[in-house]
């Protein structure tokens, strides 16, 4: 697997760089060999945020973690959350992932990983990306992949854009415009 380490307003020491490397080779287990990982890692304040991305086969598995002032627990929080991703979804996941995952040994990082609150959300950045044609299956399991509260996306079937959105009572709703 390759690892791809970048970091914002902090150094990236060999010690930070051999943790994040030994901790994140315990995801061949879920995943192929020659999958890329990527790890961004920044500063906020007292906050040290560990992002993970994986993209497999036109989805994106997607972890974000923080804490303060130590960017190891960041880390394994990050992959328990990457992990339980995996775990939740391996069985439409497993046309893309190993065929052969071993869970004899059982999960290596959720234990680790308690409730945490989200406050509320504000607009921190603008970002771009490719819509595709999917059906609303996929869209749903490429928002949960991605810890979105919505997604926009090309249904594959009429080609028009939908929006895909998590209602406040936990069911999804589907924003589809009139012609």
């Amino acid at each position: 697997m390759k690892t791809t380490i970048t970091a914002k307003d902090m150094i990236v020491t060999p010690g930070i760089t051999n943790r994040i490397l030994r901790k994140t080779s315990t995801m061949e287990r879920y995943l192929r060999p020659d999958t890329e990982m990527f790890v961004r890692l920044r500063r906020e304040r007292t906050m040290r945020i560990v992002e993970i991305t994986v993209p497999i086969n036109g989805i994106t598995l997607r972890a974000e973690a923080s804490s303060e002032d130590n960017l190891f627990m960041s880390i394994d929080r990050a992959l328990a959350k990457l992990e339980k991703q995996i775990l939740r979804h391996r069985t439409r996941l497993d046309k893309r992932l190993r065929e052969d995952i071993n869970l004899k040994e059982g999960p290596e990082f959720i234990e680790d990983v308690t409730g945490e609150d989200m406050g509320p959300r504000t607009i921190v950045r603008n970002k771009t990306y490719t819509v595709r044609p999917m059906s609303p299956e996929d869209a749903a399991m490429q928002m949960e992949l991605l810890g979105h509260t919505f997604f926009v996306y090309i249904d594959s079937e009429t080609e028009q854009t939908h929006v895909l959105y998590l209602r406040h009572d936990g069911n999804l709703g589907l924003l589809v415009p009139e012609e």
